[in-house]
């Protein structure tokens, strides 16, 4: 019987070292992988690259291994909450790629499908296409200019779960899902953590978004915060 399950986040994350490459799920402060996070902190591996929607926010999610410095490099799409973030990017202590949310997302795609590269229009013109290699295509009977994108080659893939089982398949709750399920394709190894950990048979197959041939490891994660990034209210 197939079974993923490790015991914790410290030992899912055991192998993650040094100069590695990670995709990090979440959105803002949405499904991220707490757990793996602040396991990723005490272990102290450094000069990570992490490719990510966001950078959390100050004293949360991957704000925390900003902190603490041990990310080189964030390829992000939206960066605008985290103060620490900030003062690394201008001070020339953290790398930064900016990229469209949408060839973020597509990239992981590629990635999950085996494809080097994509074609997209986004950031044609733009500082974006600064060194890529461009190309004319017709489609549609319109015919312009697309940049073409390398597909992220990540040693891991670190996301979170609503639900999962024990062979690694998983199911995302509603807007927590957003970049998780492409993510976990796209990662060498693939590290899940869920709210619940049941056993093989439990998980209706029609609701898994996620299958566990994806997911190379799992365990259930503790005490997650359910954090809002920005609150709101109306005056009275």
């Amino acid at each position: 019987m197939i079974n993923r399950v490790v015991k914790n986040a410290e030992e899912a994350v055991k192998d993650i070292t040094d100069n590695m490459t990670l995709l990090v799920g979440g959105f803002g402060l949405c499904g991220i992988p707490e757990n793996c996070i602040s396991a990723l902190v005490k272990k102290g591996s450094k000069n990570l690259t992490c490719v990510s929607n966001n950078a959390g926010v100050d004293d949360f999610g991957l704000g925390l291994l900003l902190q603490s410095k041990q990310i080189k490099k964030m390829i992000s799409s939206y960066v605008g909450e985290n103060a620490e973030f900030e003062r690394q990017m201008l001070s020339g202590e953290l790398e930064v790629e900016l990229i469209p949310q949408g060839t973020l997302a597509t990239r992981c795609m590629a990635a999950g499908y085996g494809m080097p590269v994509i074609y997209t229009p986004a950031g044609v013109g733009t500082e974006v296409a600064i060194g890529k290699e461009t190309r004319t295509f017709t489609y549609n009977g319109e015919t312009k200019e697309y940049l073409m994108e390398h597909a992220f080659e990540a040693d891991f893939a670190i996301v979170k779960a609503w639900k999962g089982d024990s062979a690694g398949n998983l199911i995302f709750r509603s807007t927590a899902r957003n970049f998780n399920p492409m993510m976990a394709m796209a990662g060498k190894i693939t590290i899940a953590e869920v709210e619940e950990l049941v056993e093989l048979g439990e998980l209706d197959p029609d609701q898994i978004h996620t299958p566990g041939i994806y997911v190379h490891r799992i365990f259930q994660g503790e005490n997650y915060e359910k954090r809002i990034e920005q609150v709101t209210v109306r005056k009275k």
